[in-house]
């Protein structure tokens, strides 16, 4: 069975030839009729997956404690600008602002809230979930245009649903991975002609075994490079949380979700959300070649235990009935914990300044 999406891109492919992993990866999330973003409602139980923000308050509030940490060793500037790229439903953002609205009335009153949101669909739910905040808030649709001025930056699952391209080793080195239909008219992966640039291989190609994928993503870091060159002009933190790793290496992590299940990536175009790890260590190169200091890079447990979670969820749980504190205890677990099923391992969090500035919980540099 094809999907509407998956008909639309093998016409293309007959007409034109393979696309490339990362020609797919984009139409699958933002083709205009069909994509995944523009369709569909991703997040929460009746989504398809269910993001940090929408697991417990107790992640928005503990980005929205960095966040007025960071502007504390900053200096306490004006004028900030609080940043959000890729909002999703606008919970994060809520739970943020009512974190700093307690803890730093100054930052609250004076700040403005930009969210930049390229889907319409998205910006209407942000809009109510955020409604109370009047014109504070602003979106737009690109990071270049949110109205210059000190900012605070926070990325939660932006880098994952960023396209990646996918490099296979052969016998004559490694070629781009390719979607192409095969003899049964289904899509299929195989291998193009183009090579990658074996200085970008984390490890020498004589050394892994035919079959062996890498993956690499200008585009994340082209994002990342904005970022820095935002915290360049006008000064700031910015961090980033999703799930990946820290060190590059080989291997296949494109994936798609379907109703809260893994999907083989080429059977539901625009139907499943598509995703693939993040590499860290590419995205702090990119932030160092960029001339900003990097701050470090966590587990996302580390962080959050690091930034006060287990306090905080005591405090929530404080006079509840039991059943209540079991749930305030399960979410920590997920977002905090390690093993199948948690974040605290797999979600890494990085965050970098300019001017330099030391920022809990990650440790300053020696």
């Amino acid at each position: 069975m094809s999907t509407a999406l998956g008909e639309k891109i093998k016409a293309i492919i007959q007409a034109n030839g393979p696309i490339s992993v990362t020609d797919f990866f984009s139409l699958c999330l933002a083709d205009p009729e069909h994509g995944y973003y523009r369709t569909r409602e991703p997040f929460g139980r009746s989504g398809d997956f269910v993001t940090a923000p929408e697991v417990s308050q107790l992640f928005g509030e503990m980005i929205g404690v960095f966040i007025v940490h960071a502007w504390q060793r900053h200096g306490t500037p004006g004028g900030v600008r609080l940043v959000e790229i890729g909002p999703g439903r606008g919970t994060m953002m809520s739970d943020m602002l009512r974190v700093v609205s307690r803890i730093a009335p100054p930052l609250f009153e004076d700040m403005t809230v930009h969210l930049v949101e390229t889907s319409e669909r998205l910006r209407n739910i942000q809009q109510e979930t955020l409604a109370s905040y009047g014109d504070k808030v602003s979106w737009h649709q690109g990071f270049g245009d949110v109205t210059p001025g000190f900012s605070l930056v926070a990325a939660n699952e932006l880098f994952d649903a960023i396209p990646i391209r996918q490099f296979v080793k052969t016998t004559t080195g490694f070629r781009e991975r390719m979607v192409g239909v095969d003899a049964d008219g289904e899509l299929a992966f195989g291998v193009g002609v183009a090579g990658i640039d074996r200085d970008l291989l984390p490890w020498p190609e004589e050394d892994v075994l035919p079959g062996t994928l890498f993956e690499i993503s200008s585009a994340r870091q082209s994002v990342m490079e904005a970022i820095c060159d935002r915290l360049k002009d006008y000064g700031g933190t910015a961090v980033a949380i999703d799930y990946g790793h820290l060190v590059s290496g080989y291997g296949d992590t494109l994936q798609a979700v379907r109703m809260h299940e893994y999907d083989p990536p080429l059977a539901h175009p625009g139907e499943a959300d598509l995703t693939s790890h993040v590499d860290f260590q590419a995205l702090a190169q990119a932030a160092t070649s960029a001339g900003v200091h990097l701050n470090g890079m966590l587990h996302q447990g580390d962080f959050l235990v690091g930034l006060g979670i287990l306090d905080r969820a005591a405090a929530l749980g404080r006079d509840r009935e039991a059943h209540t504190r079991q749930i305030i205890q399960t979410a920590v677990d997920r977002l905090a914990g390690e093993g199948e099923g948690r974040m605290g391992e797999l979600f890494k969090v990085m965050a970098v300044s300019h001017p330099a500035v030391d920022l809990m919980p990650f440790r300053p540099a020696d």
